[in-house]
């Protein structure tokens, strides 16, 4: 149905970029646009045709699919399409079909054209919009799912080596999943076949359960292609099944690897793996700057940078682990390092700090501590050593009140939740950040379970959580300005950490804890909030959108600091942005601030 001309105005001015236009302005625009109702499955355009405008989404939603048929948007109300096809020489770049019945207002090419002539902040907007060269598909960036070999090859555990070897052979492989009930169970290798069974004299009737390596180690389709290199390196191995949950859904092996390079990150990690000194691996971090400024120029999203780098501090935790076990000897139980805060979330950015700990084994004898508290300094010294500096707050393995065997953790975890004082909240705001990186794996999955049952059963618990994230505020000021610090070494600048990504970070701490989701990625367990219904699909967008934006625009505020030879920092002065740039801005904090009130109103409810 038509739009008034009223209806249409105020419509308009709630979307970007058209609200910057003078009004008198955006009255004269207004009548230009060209009202078209397309039922689902409605093909707007198709790609290679003469566009007749740029597309506005009144209701409905469109989906964007490039050459190959790949969607690479969802379109909803407000959001804009067919720019980049008219801007480079008038013919769609991509295809676009309407998935529900939609609404859509048509602003005819030669209005588009002299709007983007006539109105620099409309210009600076779609130019904004428009990508340049797209980011190379490396293995750094590429997920596991577009490298994995699908299906896997799988035999039984009854299978005989001699069974197995020839499907390898038929097969023209390198390896074979073994399953017993759809179940992984094992690997078996060409390697294993020569260094155990034919290097022992077995015969070949033997059973592959009596050769193969049990319970490999695996990566989820979603991981990065930098994670499949880093565990191959660091484990010696050349084949890592996929599992999805419980199902094995494929294999990356280094034959599938050669299609690929992780040039940058890979060559760091390859680096601190082989490192046999702290010097050595301090050489390579010295390199994270610049790697930063190379994937940020890249066009790489902020997840997959953070991911990145935060993948290099997991190597250099690992690789001191490794020299202080070599210098110390065996540890007397088992035992498990985590971090926490950013390198948990896998958040890391060109600013980090150390936060970590250390679970052990419960049965620990008088004086085994003195082992792990040697080994603790060498690792904390060594991270030091490589630019991730000692937490000011002393939340590190070095503390003995962090580092503990099993039933102390429990009891932390306990009695935070029972008795949520303001040093509780703190101290479970970092702690449930927390992510295994090395040591034994087991000591921490059933805490992890029991920790997020509880605590999501406890109300109180709950909204003293709630009212401990709330305490960081996005920096929004009066009239639609932005808040900037008042006075100090920083004066006149927006503390993207705090009061940037920190909120968001809260946010997404609080619906990981209401739905006892077990992510710790902040971008992960806003995605899991949206699909378990913690939050609407649009109230998930916005947020996500939000986020992006918030993360976005630090990382290349940092990455603008180091090509200037600057130390980088969270500081961002607001002067430093357009006019767009700052009203995008303004935009996302105030999504983060409508999300934070609804959270907040549920608190006051549990209350």
């Amino acid at each position: 149905m038509p739009l008034s001309d009223t209806a249409l105005l105020r419509f308009l001015n709630s979307v970007h970029p058209y609200d910057s236009l003078p009004p008198v302005e955006l009255r004269e625009l207004a009548p230009k646009f060209h009202l078209i109702e397309a039922p689902a499955g409605t093909q707007v355009y198709t790609l290679g045709e003469n566009l007749d405008g740029l597309y506005l989404v009144h209701t409905g939603e469109v989906e964007v699919t490039d050459e190959n048929g790949i969607p690479v948007s969802n379109l909803g109300p407000r959001n804009s399409f067919g720019e980049r096809g008219l801007t480079r020489g008038g013919r769609a770049v991509t295809s676009a079909v309407t998935t529900t019945d939609s609404l859509l207002l048509l602003l005819p090419a030669a209005d588009f054209h002299g709007l983007m002539a006539s109105q620099p902040k409309v210009a600076r907007f779609f130019d904004r919009r428009r990508p340049g060269s797209p980011a190379n598909n490396t293995l750094a960036t590429m997920r596991v799912a577009d490298i994995m070999s699908r299906p896997p090859v799988t035999c039984p555990v009854e299978q005989t080596c001699q069974g197995a070897a020839q499907l390898m052979r038929d097969q023209n492989i390198s390896s074979v999943c073994v399953t017993q009930h759809d179940q992984l169970k094992g690997i078996l290798t060409t390697r294993d076949l020569t260094s155990k069974l034919l290097a022992q004299g077995w015969p070949a009737t033997t059973p592959v359960a009596d050769v193969m390596s049990r319970d490999p180690l695996t990566l989820s389709p979603s991981a990065l292609g930098s994670e499949v290199l880093q565990m191959m390196m660091e484990h010696g191995i050349g084949h890592i099944p996929v599992v999805q949950g419980d199902a094995l859904v494929g294999i990356v092996t280094q034959t599938d690897l050669t299609r690929f390079q992780a040039v940058n990150s890979g060559e760091l990690v390859l680096t601190i793996a082989r490192a046999t000194s702290v010097e050595d691996m301090a050489r390579a971090t010295a390199e994270i700057p610049r790697l930063l400024v190379q994937l940020v120029a890249a066009g790489n999203r902020h997840e997959v940078v953070t991911r990145l780098i935060t993948d290099i501090a997991d190597s250099v935790t690992r690789r001191m682990l490794a020299l202080a076990e070599k210098t110390l000897g065996p540890p007397p139980v088992p035992y498990l390092w985590l971090a926490c805060g950013s390198q948990g979330r896998r958040e890391q950015t060109g600013v980090t700090d150390q936060d970590n700990c250390l679970i052990l084994a419960d049965g620990l004898a008088p004086g085994d501590d003195a082992y792990f508290a040697q080994l603790a300094k060498i690792v904390c010294d060594g991270l030091h050593h490589c630019g991730y500096i000692y937490c000011p707050g002393d939340m590190m393995a070095t503390n003995a009140r962090w580092r503990q065997p099993v039933h102390i953790w429990r009891s932390y975890f306990r009695n935070w939740i029972a008795r949520p004082d303001p040093e509780a909240q703190m101290l479970a705001s970092v702690m449930f950040d927390l992510r295994p990186i090395g040591g034994d794996h087991s000591l921490y999955g059933d805490l992890q379970g029991e920790t997020l049952g509880a605590a999501r059963q406890n109300s109180i618990f709950t909204a003293h959580m709630v009212a401990n994230s709330l305490k960081h505020q996005p920096p929004l000021g009066l009239l639609r300005g932005l808040a900037t610090i008042r006075s100090g070494e920083h004066r006149n600048t927006l503390d993207m950490k705090h009061n940037g990504v920190v909120p968001v970070v809260d946010l997404g701490r609080i619906y990981a804890l209401t739905g006892a989701i077990h992510s710790v990625n902040t971008r992960a367990r806003l995605e899991a909030a949206a699909a378990t219904g913690l939050l609407s699909p649009a109230g998930a967008q916005d947020l996500l959108d939000a986020y992006d934006l918030i993360a976005q625009t630090r990382l290349e505020h940092q990455a603008q600091q180091i090509r200037s030879g600057e130390m980088p920092d969270n500081y961002l002065a607001p002067s430093d942005l357009s006019d767009l740039e700052r009203s995008h801005l303004r935009d996302a904090f105030v999504v983060v601030k409508t999300m934070q009130s609804a959270v907040g109103y549920g608190r006051r409810l549990l209350s």
